[in-house]
């Protein structure tokens, strides 16, 4: 049976089978330490050989100075134990210090691949998952991967020579007592095995419910003025308790595996020691084993218990970094689904003229039956205005996210000066293109930087000028001007700023289109005219497309398009709308949701999770 994961869903069957196949996908990441791993296994090895070669001096000194009363040779081949030692000790210091400096730098490379395929993908993919899981990947896991493949592997590299040389040494010094031990790996090897088969198990369900755990602490701290405004502290803190308790108890439920497994791991070589001890007493009772040779023997054989003990502990964090690598690999195996096509090519600002035309274009949400826009036909001139109205949910915001290619039209197609957006490089296209969204997004920077995301050379007067065609003049009054950080999503602005400040960062690029979704909706009346009238001397020069709710928005386009149910169901002038289009009126009066209306997101699993291809 297949486990199943903290969601419900089943872990899939492939990573159930082979837990290790996608820890392995990972070894590229090591290629660039190669070298380095392979001098920090050299030395791991050197100080392991250094370590058995202690009890061999031992039974020299036990045999020979001791039983002779050598006071000479005893001080020899004592000195040759303390440089023995000193050696090992050095060769473990070389160790550590190339196993930190090779792991970071491997993590640190997994890390920013990560971040740039996550960017690289679309906004459907971010709208299906959770941002804590993926904040959890990025994280977390990443840190488990690191541990096992700079600590855990390598040790279990080295304990795994240790255990053969050892044994080898062993049955040269006494064949039975030798292959007694060394029979003693079979219950070893079938405890590991059944450990780790449910341990893996185990280790998935944990890290799912940290990235749940993430999410509602990221949930909590975004939402904390809705949630403290309507007095809903203690229902999250339950819901934060049930999670955080779920977390809990898989943990223990870890350790209490662990613990049962490492009690095992301790009693199978202790119990074969006291064996040893026995016979091999016997033996040297007998005159078959010297007492510097069972004193060797006995040494040897201790020199085994930290192996084992430490079996444990590696296959609980090589499993640990299976199901990791199981969870990063779910991001890194989603392709980009809007990329830049064979032979795309680029459209120079200076060459474009703005003209923008939908040609048939539809659209549905990946797992959704339901389209949201059905063969939209529209043109927009250069240098002309077209307002989109429609009630809420008719699919106004998702026509918008056409043009950048924020979403890919699913049959028609988008162009812009006749060329066919996808046969244009993102890079070009989005330099076209200037979006502001009704919800403005400020990242934890600077005003400048926020301002100049999408032009980063524009200098002092550029912006100037673009705060003051928003009417965001108010930048200059903050604590420290333009150099100011505006705090995480930009909270600690108001939403008519946070506004005005997105508009000024769409125009500042200069673009051959401009794309608004209802930019105005949070600025009061006042600032709105005067946003709007500067709003009028840049729209003479630039396409634009703008979804609009109030008339005063709608005043400011050449032409409106009204959008019913993801179809075009009337094109012409204000005026004219509203003089022959009952519809059109009832909306710029009241903006009705008609029942019925089509889904307008993607779809996510019964938890909140999003739906995962398998």
């Amino acid at each position: 049976m297949v486990p199943a994961g903290s969601d419900g869903h089943p872990v899939r069957r492939a990573d159930a089978r082979r837990p290790l196949r996608n820890l392995w996908r990972l070894h590229p990441y090591l290629r660039p330490y190669a070298a380095q791993f392979c001098g920090l296994l050299v030395a791991a090895l050197a100080g392991t050989g250094a370590s058995l070669a202690v009890p061999l001096v031992v039974q020299r000194v036990v045999d020979g100075p001791i039983a002779r009363h050598d006071p000479g040779g005893l001080v020899r081949l004592g000195g040759l134990a303390l440089l023995l030692g000193l050696a090992e000790a050095l060769l473990i210091f070389v160790r550590r210090w190339a196993q930190s400096s090779a792991s970071v730098g491997m993590e640190a490379a997994l890390r920013a691949d990560i971040y740039a395929h996550l960017q690289r993908l679309p906004p459907s993919f971010h709208d299906r998952w959770q941002s804590g899981q993926l904040l959890s990947r990025i994280t977390s896991d990443l840190s488990v991967i690191r541990r096992f493949l700079s600590f855990g592997l390598l040790f279990l590299v080295l304990n795994l020579v240790t255990y053969v040389a050892v044994v080898v040494l062993l049955i040269r010094l006494h064949p039975a007592l030798g292959l007694l031990v060394a029979a003693s790996a079979a219950p070893l090897f079938l405890i590991s095995r059944r450990f780790g088969r449910y341990y893996h198990a185990a280790s998935r369900r944990m890290q799912d419910q940290q990235g749940d755990v993430a999410t509602l602490v990221e949930e909590t701290a975004q939402g904390l003025r809705t949630m403290k405004a309507y007095g809903r502290g203690p229902e999250l803190a339950g819901r934060f308790a049930a999670g955080a308790r779920a977390l809990h108890d898989t943990g223990v439920a870890k350790g209490r595996l662990l613990a049962r497994t490492s009690a095992l791991f301790d009693l199978v070589p202790n119990l074969t020691l006291g064996v040893v001890l026995v016979a091999g007493a016997v033996a040297a009772a007998g005159g078959a084993l010297t007492v510097g040779e069972l004193v060797a023997f006995v040494s040897l054989q201790l020199m085994l218990i930290w192996p084992v003990q430490s079996l444990g502990w590696i296959i609980a964090n090589g499993q640990e970094a299976a199901t990791a690598a199981d969870r990063v690999q779910e991001v890194l195996d989603t392709p980009p689904s809007i990329v830049d096509a064979p032979g795309a090519v680029d459209l120079p600002r200076p060459a474009a003229r703005g003209r923008l035309a939908f040609e048939g274009v539809s659209f549905r949400y990946p797992g959704t039956a339901a389209p949201v826009l059905c063969d939209v036909t529209l043109t927009v001139e250069p240098g002309e205005t077209l307002a989109l109205v429609g009630a809420t949910g008719c699919g106004k915001s998702t026509l918008l996210s056409l043009v950048p290619r924020l979403h890919e039209v699913t049959g028609g197609r988008v162009t812009l000066d006749g060329h066919d957006v996808r046969g244009l490089r993102l890079a070009s296209l989005r330099r076209l293109v200037g979006v502001a969204f009704e919800e403005p997004t400020l990242f934890s920077m600077s005003v400048w930087e926020n301002l100049t995301l999408g032009r980063p050379d524009a200098d002092e007067d550029d912006v100037r000028a673009a705060l003051a065609l928003a009417r965001a003049d108010f930048a200059y009054e903050l604590p420290w001007g333009l150099a100011t950080r505006v705090g995480e999503q930009g909270l600690t602005l108001s939403g008519g700023q946070r506004q005005r400040l997105a508009l000024a960062r769409a125009v500042l690029g200069r673009p051959a289109v401009l794309v608004l979704d209802d930019p105005l909706s949070a600025l009061d009346v006042h600032t709105e005219a005067l946003v709007e009238a500067a709003l009028r001397r840049v729209l003479r020069d630039t396409t634009a497309l703008l979804v609009a709710h109030r008339p005063s928005t709608v005043a400011l386009a050449d032409r409106v398009a009204l959008l019913e149910r993801g179809r075009i169901a009337a094109v012409g002038t204000h005026s004219r709308l509203l003089a022959t289009v009952p519809a059109y009126r009832a909306i710029l009066s009241a903006d009705p949701a008609p029942a019925g209306e089509p889904v307008t997101r993607a779809p996510t699993g019964p938890d909140g999770r999003g739906l995962v291809r398998s």
